[in-house]
């Protein structure tokens, strides 16, 4: 089981697979959420990339201290990871509340970025969503984190997909989410401690990026993927139909099929340009 250290010393659990000469893919999940919110996506990939795939901090096999934490320093553990996997740079995937921690990272550590993926996120904090996020923290807090699957889910998954794939996220939800309320509701007020300046920095990543939302998202809605888009100088927008917040699994094969010609589109464009580089460099020697 491997493990990365943080810089205050807690443990942060990542696994990897694919061939170690593979471009590295890291993949970072949402609230509460661990690395087997991926599960659908990892091996996919693994057959072009090698992924990383980490539990934040709260969440998973990783440690879950208690007190504060915030989205700048996930995006730290996250770079922890690499550092550890011994990973200079990388595609950065991040959903919900992986995707503002991504973010971050494309703004504080835009050298060891490839692209961003951005799926299912935002850059700011809607009243609406603070309200509803405070709701989820009270009842947390109050009943446990395991007796709010079911009204979480209705966030989650879209109307069509509900019955069908309820049985699986309740029994996965608790897993998932760490069994422990501390750190669920210190991620949550992670994400509602979030400056929504970080919106106009977003005119500062230069990342390739790809934003991607369903179009039947409810808790982050396509508006939020638009004004993300709207703001990134490289970004392209993808907005799958039929789907909703959690479409890496309602939707897997669409979500893995568009990250994948994106990934691929951004490998092969970047290693172009470092081989007309060495040549120009050779030439000019």
């Amino acid at each position: 089981m491997s493990y990365a250290r943080a810089s205050d010393g807690i443990r942060l659990h990542y696994e990897v697979i694919g061939r170690s000469s593979a471009t590295p893919v890291l993949m970072i999940q949402g609230l509460g959420a661990d690395k087997h919110g991926w599960d659908m996506q990892r091996l996919p990939l693994a057959m072009q990339y090698r992924v990383i795939a980490l539990d934040n901090r709260g969440a998973g096999r990783s440690d879950k201290p208690f007190g504060t934490y915030s989205l700048e320093q996930m995006a730290d553990d996250a770079i922890a990871v690499l550092d550890e996997v011994g990973v200079e740079k990388a595609h950065i995937v991040g959903a919900s509340m992986g995707g503002a921690i991504t973010q971050i990272i494309g703004l504080k550590y835009p050298e060891r970025v490839m692209s961003l993926t951005l799926a299912c996120t935002a850059c700011r904090n809607h009243p609406w969503r603070r309200e509803l996020l405070n709701s989820w923290a009270t009842a947390a807090t109050e009943h446990g984190v395991g007796a709010m699957t079911r009204e979480a889910a209705r966030w989650v998954i879209g109307p069509r997909s509900f019955r069908r794939l309820l049985p699986a996220f309740g029994w996965l939800g608790p897993l998932a989410m760490g069994r422990t309320s501390h750190a669920f509701v210190a991620q949550v007020k992670a994400i509602l401690d979030v400056d929504d300046a970080i919106s106009e920095q977003l005119t500062q990543v230069t990342a390739p990026t790809l934003v991607m939302v369903g179009n039947q998202d409810i808790l982050t809605p396509r508006g939020d993927s638009e004004e993300i888009a709207d703001r990134l100088p490289n970004a392209e927008l993808v907005v799958i139909s039929g789907a909703a917040h959690g479409f890496m699994v309602e939707h897997a094969s669409t979500f893995n099929r568009v990250l994948l010609e994106f990934l691929g589109r951004v490998t092969r464009a970047q290693k172009a340009a470092a081989v007309e580089l060495a040549t120009t460099a050779a030439a000019a020697s």
